[in-house]
């Protein structure tokens, strides 16, 4: 079984006792999502999260400080497709308050441990909207690749938005751990 923790942070499912803590970082966490990502910010998206997360094509886990347990960020595997492609798709956010310290780094690094041994994933694909260069950046570090450009890909906040579409598969997420970078 892979590591579900790293030097600072550790992987787990939301649970209903999150509910509180999670909401009022995702409201805190508005202007650094918008216009990227629309996290749960009610009780009722929250316990949406939750029983989403008990179907067999959804994977959500939070980024938590080892120390005190604080949660940094989440990463949601959406649309799961077994045979033949081993597929997921991956959207992530992190908690304003402790961006740009490394934490999603650590975060995504245990995720991709867990999608290609855990879930048994071959590949994840991370859609991202070109002007959110902190999320391209984080894909980047973590050995995704750039597979092209999906012109009015995802309708959000009314908008028809484009992605650029990247991509790892687990051969590569082994080749850049094993590399070190």
């Amino acid at each position: 079984m892979p590591p579900r923790s790293a030097p600072r942070v550790e992987l787990r499912a939301p649970k209903p006792s999150d509910q509180d803590a999670f909401i009022v970082a995702m409201r805190a966490s508005r202007t650094l999502h918008h216009p990227w990502v629309v996290p749960p910010t009610t009780p009722e998206t929250f316990t949406a999260l939750l029983r989403r997360n008990r179907e067999e094509a959804f994977d959500s886990t939070l980024v938590c400080r080892r120390d005190d347990g604080a949660i940094l960020g989440f990463f949601n595997i959406s649309q799961i497709i077994r045979g033949p492609l081993q597929s997921g798709f991956l959207g992530y956010g992190a908690v304003a308050a402790h961006a740009g310290r490394g934490y999603m780094t650590e975060g995504m690094e245990l995720v991709l441990r867990r999608a290609f041994t855990e879930l048994r994933l071959h590949r994840l694909e991370a859609n991202i909207q070109p002007e959110n260069r902190s999320s391209v950046a984080l894909a980047k570090r973590c050995g995704f690749v750039k597979e092209g450009l999906s012109e009015r890909y995802l309708k959000l906040g009314g908008r028809w938005r484009d992605h650029e579409r990247w991509a790892i598969r687990a051969d590569q997420s082994r080749a850049h751990r094993a590399a070190g970078s």
